[in-house]
């Protein structure tokens, strides 16, 4: 009778999560799409602004990496804010603000208007994405969430692909004397707006609320929920310091390799239209175009590597191996003309975008599941502020050099340097003595054994990596 009950709970539960997952996932793909957009559409404008406005390459550069600097800083804030009002509340606020501050983005008049715009995007956008994270808690079992995840995350490499075509041809807009691009920036930002309407009355903040859920499943659902939850408490996850965690060699390496993977990428995001311009020729559409052919070789090349690091297990080998195909081709782009600069770096996409996606695993097997979630959040906001460094950087030797040859040197290097770091990361604990209490994290971390449940380890760090698809960058 017990398993015939427990059948039919399982069943339910089944059931109830699977009609979470058709009426959120959908949305929040949506919305992590347009998140992506918003973000990365200066990219496809560098040109107008510096004709129309006179924004040169450094301040260009300065200002996109400056979105970076303002999301850092009111990450922390924005999602204390959002376990004070809830996740529903609070991500139809983010969404609003963000929108309205890419609107905004149309009426930049030089230089300090756009430092001052690409910040307060940052601001803005601060909190989405751990928000979703939150607001699946809320909602979903752990053996559901990493899933939903892997589903989620699919947004960036969707907006990846189709943020040039669909900015491309917006920016043939015109009409009551604006520019294409500023109409790019207010069609888009104005999809946030319209979207976050849509966003509070489709979501709810809790199952209790949900008409579309029966009233079985959801009891079911919120006492499986409610479980997890005590357990996660009965786990103690331990929050050190930055210091603490910085201190361990191991997280270190963690940090600058990731760091060293998000700078080629953000450097790719931000300065790939400006290299395809030079090509000669070619409106803004056909730049959108030519501008997702590495990220559709990007996506294909991790579902490839996953599919081989998962056959020959050695997770280090193959970081390395994308990590050096990154760098061989940043380092020949330099080499030839335009079309020639332009097959490197779709080479080059081969390895940045697949390095993300296997790097992960690395760090997620030595971590003690306790300090595992403020490791996770460490490595990630490092590795962001790869897109701080890369534009800045680029745009700085562009000015100076009339060239961003120095900057692919530099991506090339640091890719080669992190190449050989993998092979000192550890992929798994450090072995204890025998009859010693297990532990995964040096003892300044970590103070007693540790008491492990599939919700202690965090989620966040499961969705980082859920496949193929799974890349935090």
């Amino acid at each position: 009778m017990n398993k015939l009950s427990d059948s039919t709970h399982d069943r339910t539960l089944a059931l109830a999560a699977a009609k979470v997952k058709r009426h959120v996932l959908p949305l929040v793909v949506v919305m992590f799409i347009v998140n992506y957009i918003d973000r990365v559409n200066i990219g496809f404008v560098r040109s107008h602004l510096e004709t129309d406005l006179g924004i040169g390459a450094a301040a260009y550069g300065l200002g996109a990496g400056l979105f970076f600097i303002g999301y850092a800083l009111f990450e922390v804030p924005s999602n204390m804010l959002l376990q004070r009002y809830g996740a529903r509340a609070w991500l139809t606020r983010i969404m609003f603000t963000w929108g309205a501050a890419a609107m905004a983005m149309a009426f930049v008049r030089g230089e300090t208007s756009f430092y001052v715009l690409r910040f307060i995007l940052g601001a803005a956008e601060a909190g989405f994405f751990p928000g979703v994270i939150y607001y699946f808690t809320q909602w979903l079992p752990a053996n559901e969430r990493g899933k939903a995840m892997a589903i989620f995350l699919s947004g960036s490499a969707i907006a990846s692909v189709i943020s040039g075509p669909v900015s491309g041809a917006l920016l043939h807009v015109s009409g009551m004397g604006l520019h294409g691009w500023q109409w790019m920036f207010l069609i888009e930002g104005f999809a946030s707006i319209v979207l976050c309407g849509f966003v509070w009355f489709w979501l709810q903040s809790h199952p209790s609320q949900a008409k579309w859920l029966s009233a079985e499943e959801k009891t079911v659902l919120i006492a499986a929920i409610a479980e997890e939850q005590r357990a996660r408490e009965a786990a103690q996850v331990i929050k050190p310091s930055v210091f603490k965690l910085l201190a361990d060699r191991q997280i270190a390496l963690f940090c600058f390799i990731y760091f060293s993977i998000a700078l080629t990428i953000y450097g790719a995001t931000f300065w790939l239209p400006s290299m395809i311009k030079k090509m000669g020729g070619l409106g803004d559409f056909q730049v959108g175009l030519l501008n997702s052919i590495p990220w559709i070789i990007s996506i294909v090349a991790m579902y490839g590597f996953a599919a081989l690091a998962g056959r020959w297990k050695f997770q280090q080998a193959w970081v390395a191996v994308t990590l050096v195909i990154a760098a061989f081709g940043m380092f020949i782009s330099t080499t030839g003309g335009p079309v020639f600069a332009f097959v490197a770096i779709c080479f080059a996409a081969i390895g940045f975008k697949a390095a993300s996606a296997l790097f992960w695993p690395i760090p997620q097997g030595y971590l003690d599941a306790r300090i595992a979630a403020a490791v996770i959040a460490l490595i990630n906001s490092i590795g962001n502020l790869g897109g701080f460094v890369a534009p800045t950087a680029f745009g700085f030797l562009e000015q100076t050099t009339g060239s961003i040859e120095g900057g692919l040197y530099g991506l090339a290097i640091t890719s080669l340097v992190a190449a050989v770091v993998i092979f000192f990361a550890r992929a798994t604990p450090r072995s204890t003595p025998r009859n010693t209490p297990r532990r995964d994290t040096p003892s300044s971390l970590s103070g007693r054994p540790e008491t492990v449940s599939e919700e202690a380890a965090p989620q966040t760090s499961k969705a980082l990596n859920p496949g193929p698809s799974g890349a935090a960058v």
